[in-house]
């Protein structure tokens, strides 16, 4: 079980960092997104939580919303394709960071250290 909640954190629960991971390369669509998250990460989602994600990162700035014309010569058919945003890019480093620091406590206490990463000069 407790092996079972981390997974849960450490995916469900912070699709954010996945999503900004992903849009680093270039703009998706949210069926997009959803899709690989499946594929690329393997974590089980519903699509329309993909969406609802978005949205709210969108809400904090994250990630920002660009309209494209769909391809194939249709007219008046739009995907919305969402990109991160310097915030967005900003906050995935943060992020990435305190999980490295994180790890490197785990592993520091393990082998009989204090658990503090070492301070580089």
């Amino acid at each position: 079980m407790a092996y079972e909640r981390l997974v849960e954190k450490l995916t469900k629960e912070n699709l954010w960092l996945y999503i900004l991971t992903m849009l680093k390369n270039r703009p998706m669509y949210g069926y997009e997104v959803a899709a690989r998250l499946k594929s690329d990460f393997k974590i089980p989602i519903a699509t329309i939580t993909a969406y609802v994600v978005l949205y709210k990162m969108e809400r904090e700035g994250l990630v920002e919303r660009v309209e494209h014309p769909e391809a194939g010569g249709r007219v008046n058919i739009r995907k919305v394709y969402y990109r991160e945003t310097d915030k967005g890019r900003e906050t995935l480093e943060k992020g990435i960071e305190y999980l490295r620091s994180r790890l490197q406590l785990l592993e520091g206490a393990g082998q009989g250290g204090s658990g503090e990463p070492e301070k580089k000069e």
